[in-house]
């Protein structure tokens, strides 16, 4: 079993197989719109600018779970998240990442590095081949995962 194997919904509502995105890195985050690592967004973004056509991807889970901080419909989070950081990476359907009800890709995730989900904007990397290779802390910024992710890239 691997990241491919798992399919998520998308901020329309519409299964996605994660199998489409086979081959190809990923760093998973689960995120919030009114959290203070919010800005992180930019940095997200950055990094993807630079690594996308190398075949990096970025997977948005917005999450509810931690204070709330990401209240409001899918298409308000997408339109914050557009209008105010210009993201262009795939952003999907809220989800939880702990307890009863946590999506089942988040507790494979959990099941390669172990421990509960501290706080939004934790990030899981994957590489080309679905495993997941490293996690870190909602206080790792963006910029600091260069080295990581072109290590990902070269697997």
């Amino acid at each position: 079993m691997n990241v491919y194997d798992f399919t998520v919904t998308d901020n329309k509502g519409e299964a996605v197989s994660l199998r489409q995105y086979e081959g190809k890195a990923l760093l998973i985050v689960n995120t919030a719109t009114h959290c203070g690592f919010t800005p992180q967004y930019e940095g997200l973004q950055r990094l993807y600018e630079t690594y996308c056509e190398q075949g990096f991807e970025i997977l948005d889970f917005p999450c509810n779970q931690f204070a709330f901080q990401a209240p409001g419909s899918a298409e308000k989070i997408d339109s914050f998240c557009t209008l105010r950081y210009h993201t262009t990476f795939p952003r999907f359907a809220k989800l939880k990442v702990n307890g009863g009800g946590a999506d089942p890709l988040y507790e494979y995730l959990k099941s390669k590095f172990p421990g509960r989900i501290q706080w939004n904007f934790t990030k899981f990397l994957i590489d080309r081949t679905g495993e997941p290779v490293a996690r870190f802390a909602p206080s790792d910024k963006p910029e600091d995962l260069e080295q990581a992710v072109a290590q990902a890239l070269s697997r």
